[in-house]
């Protein structure tokens, strides 16, 4: 049947209803939750480079705090209005995405976290993303309707329908059903449950040091230098379980890789050399486990992933080709505003192209002059071509496999690959264009991101019967708010977790012209408490005589402390012996990897060269390289948690596919009703909880140094779940028991049998 005969499409919604929509309550509630999600989604991205969706838990919690205020005399809110306050809450995650996998980079090739270029990338690219989208919503939303499913904004539509008010069903024309706004109140205390649950268990955990927070195991002879651990959070928990056990399994297997083959075995094959391996500095036999790690095995990781990243892009190419010629044709052809204003259906009414075309022309414009950016007039035409090409490819994909499996990791490589060939080509090399590569890849990534993320909520809006110009409206507002906040918050993590390192621990007697420095500083966190000396910096950009890095220098020239960063950092001590964690920020190694390597042709080959044969191999296997190479870069302690929170998801699918509801469902049915199950709820709220309590404990970190150092003192003396000889084992008792009350929470009751 041609197109033209095809029964039209009715949205839930018609277009003749009146309901209260694009108000002030739903534009604020959306923007906060927005920025609370956001920033937790940031933290995720800096330890394991990975996000989930937050458009289910930002839609649910704001149908409960309006449900929660109508209790208290106000107003319900229609369901147009959780649907704006649902679209202007998901920008959050995918702006955190798009950040944390670029700009920490700018860390590992020794510039400095500048808040002005941070915010203007958010902004920007953000914004840009959005805009870029807006010509295509009718090409991908309504003429592909039935083609791109676009599963996870399909599936928040249904949790805004099943919570919808009396005035909204009797729009929709449906009676009123109390049994489902109960189940939507239900879903939102599962929710909150696990918000509190995650909260309480991080701040007993790291602020009151009440057991460890990672638990490691370290093998002797014949597997020397092999070990396991594992960090014990909610939010990697919960995150393995929405993942799924697929997954988080092929992540955990690339980390039992490295801990239990890859490490052992440069220890087994160098421990009876006597001099240093390359780009190793010091003798194997010498190194610990995660020293072998930092000096060999990221670069395997980083081959790995970087193989992997372009391989999922390749498999995608047919798709790439579609999307361009839907994009293009569908700016070519009449558009449906031309007819005049007041024939223009509500659900069909969208942002002028007069003010796209003005946006996103202006939103170039000031990439091109913003200084700290170091653009030029290629960089920003580069970001013009390449961000319309992943704009709409990252909405094509999403609409086919969804925003969480998005690949755009592999997008960015692909950006920073051309864009860096191009520069060398130019004979742009150096580290004044480091940062004009990496703000090109930085503002596609995150306007891919925001494309693909803005798709989806027009699909749920296209499916509910919203008014896409408002849809449109809020977005732009929440991607905006979202992007002022994240740049501090990254910021601030980064500062909190930096060590500064005495320079005997690194190079005695380092020397440099005060001359040629000009910028000053002071320590920060609790080093700053202790030494309130303002000193000179200095970015060393080569590694003779001492690493390459950031140096703080006295005012006679001499070095005084080696800035370790937060992100990606090496040293996870104090002076005092107080311990710091880190943020492996996997993805921003590999874009620092891409473009220094490229420009200044520094990189071991050799190492990033096996870790591209391992992501080739998988392939050949028939297994997700990309998943796997992340988990071959990242700690094991890190994948661990997703690896059980995945095993929890297969026991409780496994126990739920016995229902009697759940049978003759196939595979992919199941796994649909599964990603809706009270476990991906209470899932969401660990992450949030735990992942807010991190970002709090981190901002507090230079406040409270005092009583940190206090408590730490009495732990390390008198609480065994902490320092001991069994606080290993001791410690996996209250991760035991959030594991236990996910499952728990995750079974479902068979309800054919509650009939009866």
């Amino acid at each position: 049947m041609s197109q033209g005969t095809t029964t039209p499409f009715r949205p839930y919604i018609p277009d003749q209803a009146n309901l209260p929509e694009f108000t002030l309550r739903s534009l604020l509630m959306g923007t906060i939750l927005g920025m609370i999600f956001g920033a937790s989604s940031l933290y995720l991205v800096l330890k394991v480079g990975l996000t989930v969706s937050a458009s289910i838990p930002v839609a649910v919690i704001a149908i409960t705090l309006f449900r929660l205020g109508h209790k208290f005399g106000t107003r319900d809110s229609s369901i147009l209005e959780n649907s704006i306050a649902q679209t202007a809450g998901s920008a959050g995650e995918s702006l955190a995405f798009g950040l944390g996998v670029t700009m920490p980079a700018i860390l590992i090739l020794g510039f400095d976290l500048e808040i002005f270029r941070v915010m203007l990338v958010a902004v920007l690219g953000g914004l840009l993303g959005i805009l870029l989208m807006i010509p295509m919503r009718r090409t991908m939303i309504v003429e592909k309707h039935h083609e791109l499913k676009y599963p996870e904004g399909t599936a928040c539509a249904e949790v805004l329908k099943a919570a919808a008010d009396d005035a909204s069903r009797a729009a929709a024309g449906e009676s009123s059903n109390p049994n489902a706004q109960a189940d939507a109140s239900r879903r939102a205390t599962i929710i909150f449950g696990g918000f509190i649950v995650g909260l309480v268990y991080k701040v007993c955990n790291i602020a009151l040091k009440g057991w460890k927070d990672t638990v490691d195991f370290v093998f002797s002879a014949p597997l020397k230098g092999g070990s396991i651990g594992s960090e014990i959070s909610p939010e990697l928990l919960g995150v393995g379980y929405i993942i799924g056990p697929r997954i988080a399994a092929i992540m955990a297997a690339g980390g039992v890789l490295s801990y239990l083959l890859l490490i052992p075995m440069i220890k087994f094959f160098g421990d009876g050399l006597l001099v240093p391996l390359a780009p190793g500095t010091k003798l194997i036999n010498a190194m610990s486990p995660n020293e072998i790690r930092g000096a060999y095995v990221l670069y395997i990781g980083a081959g790995a992933v970087a193989a992997g990243g372009l391989i999922s892009l390749m498999r995608a190419m047919p798709l790439i080709w579609r999307s361009l010629s839907s994009g293009i044709s569908g700016l070519t052809e009449k558009n449906i505003s031309t007819e005049t204003k007041h024939e223009i259906r509500r659900t069909e009414q969208s942002l002028s192209m007069k003010w796209v075309v003005i946006g996103s022309l202006g939103i170039v414009a000031m990439i091109t002059i913003a200084t700290p950016l170091h653009m030029n007039v290629l960089g920003a035409l580069l970001i013009l071509v390449f961000g319309f090409l992943f704009a709409t490819v990252s909405s094509q994909l999403t609409g086919q496999i969804g925003q969480s499996s998005n690949p755009i990791s592999g997008m960015t490589v692909a950006t920073l690959l051309f864009t860096c060939l191009i520069f060398l080509l130019m004979g742009w090399v150096g580290g004044q264009y480091y940062v004009t590569a990496l703000s090109v890849g930085a503002i596609v990534c995150i306007a891919s991101s925001v494309a693909g993320c803005t798709s989806q909520d027009l699909k749920t809006g296209h499916l509910v019967g919203s008014t896409p110009k408002y849809q449109q409206y809020a977005i732009l507002i929440g991607a905006f708010c979202s992007a002022l906040l994240l740049g501090p918050i990254l910021l601030k993590l980064n500062d909190s977790s930096t060590v500064y390192v005495p320079i005997a621990e690194v190079a005695p007697g380092l020397q440099t012209n005060t001359n040629s420095l000009k910028e000053k500083t002071n320590l920060i966190g609790p080093q700053g408490e202790q030494d309130k000396n303002t000193y000179l910096v200095w970015h060393k950009a080569d590694n003779k005589d001492a690493p390459a890095g950031k140096y703080l220098v006295d005012p006679q020239g001499t070095a005084v402390y080696l800035v370790d960063p937060g992100i990606n950092g090496t040293h996870n001590k104090r002076p005092d012996g107080s311990e710091v964690k880190k943020y492996d920020a996997p993805k921003a190694v590999l874009i620092s990897y891409i473009i220094k390597g490229i420009l200044d042709a520094e990189l071991p080959w050799g190492l990033v060269l096996f870790g591209v044969i391992i992501a080739i191999t998988l392939e050949m296997s028939g297994i997700p390289s990309l998943a796997f190479a992340v988990g071959v870069y990242l700690p094991l302690a890190s994948s661990a948690p997703l690896f059980i929170g995945g095993m929890v998801r297969w026991f409780v699918d496994r126990r739920n596919a016995k229902l009697s509801q759940y049978k003759g469902l196939d595979e992919e049915q199941m796994q649909a009703a599964g990603d809706r199950s009270n476990g991906v709820l209470l899932s969401s709220g660990y992450i949030a909880g735990g992942a807010l309590a991190g970002i709090v404990i981190a901002f507090s970190a230079g406040i409270m140094t005092d009583f940190d150092r206090t408590i730490t003192t009495w732990a390390s003396t008198n609480n065994p779940f902490f320092e001991g000889a069994k606080s290993d084992w001791l410690s996996l008792i209250p991760f035991s028991l959030i594991c236990l009350g996910l499952y728990l929470i995750g079974r479902e009751k068979d309800t054919k049998r509650d009939m009866k």
